[in-house]
């Protein structure tokens, strides 16, 4: 019931996350291992279901099930919100499922644009490089594969729906950087939505702050990738202001507030015709 914002019906409507979390690819495929993917999933799991999101996690998808859950999730409405969340090795406007074949993000974002989900905010965070791979340092490894031409960059854009945000680990062309315990990334988006006030912020604020956060207080370590920096971005398409981690939040507490007074309401009923 955490995940619950309204009931209608008896139908369950609510806002949604999902998160594909790709760490061990299959036999022959040669992409590394991602250590740190389950760590960064599980924190997202916990902050976000605390925030009122209905939270499913998928492990090791193939390319086509990426596309095919998306596509299913493009056609259940939601409260107000749905974010999409993928952790993948990738290059320009790619991804890879855990079969090594690659998922074409514009069609991801395309799946969003039906009837089902106009005037809801729609938000994807993509943890994968988009561009040259680097050497792994000591502790750290890259996402990346290889870099893409400039023109993808473009046509995701000319994918992406209205009233959706998507905001991606790193700037076109460069890596994005994984480390055992869970990529600078998505936990430093988890450490500003637990911050006092953070869930409160327009997700413009929340994004510009994680834009800073990690180009201003991240560094790479390690003999190959010493001093190197990592700078997220994000690409929009809102047409209003939206506070999602806050309204979803504050409609969990209102429907709470409903369910504790008719649990209140029921017993005293109760007592009254009962025997004394």
């Amino acid at each position: 019931m955490a995940f619950l914002n309204k009931v209608r019906g008896g139908s369950q409507v609510c806002n949604r996350a999902v998160v594909v979390s790709v760490k061990d690819f299959d036999p022959g495929v040669e992409l590394a291992r991602r250590k740190g993917v389950g760590r960064d999933a599980k924190r997202l799991h916990k902050v976000l279901s605390r925030l009122g999101f209905k939270v499913k996690i998928h492990n090791d998808p193939t390319a086509q099930e990426i596309y095919s859950l998306f596509e299913e999730e493009s056609k259940k409405t939601v409260e107000s919100s749905f974010i999409g969340i993928i952790s993948s090795h990738g290059e320009e406007g790619v991804v890879f499922g855990a079969d090594g074949n690659r998922v074409r993000l514009s069609r991801i974002f395309g799946f969003f644009n039906g009837p089902t989900m106009v005037d809801k905010t729609k938000l994807f965070f993509v943890q994968a490089c988009r561009g040259h791979d680097l050497d792994s340092g000591v502790d750290i490894q890259t996402d990346s594969v290889s870099f893409s031409d400039e023109d993808d960059y473009v046509f995701d854009y000319l994918s992406i729906p209205v009233d959706t945000a998507v905001m991606y680990a790193t700037a076109p062309g460069y890596s994005a950087f994984m480390h055992p315990l869970g990529s600078v990334f998505i936990q430093t988006l988890c450490d500003l939505l637990e911050e006092d006030g953070g869930r409160d912020l327009e997700i413009n604020r929340i994004m510009t702050r994680l834009n800073y956060q990690v180009a201003f207080h991240f560094q790479a370590r390690g003999r190959e990738l010493a001093g190197k920096k990592e700078m997220p971005c994000f690409v929009t398409r809102l047409t209003k202001e939206v506070y999602p981690f806050r309204d979803s939040q504050r409609n969990i507490e209102e429907l709470s507030e409903k369910l504790s007074t008719t649990v209140v309401e029921k017993s005293h009923n109760i007592r009254k015709r009962s025997i004394s």
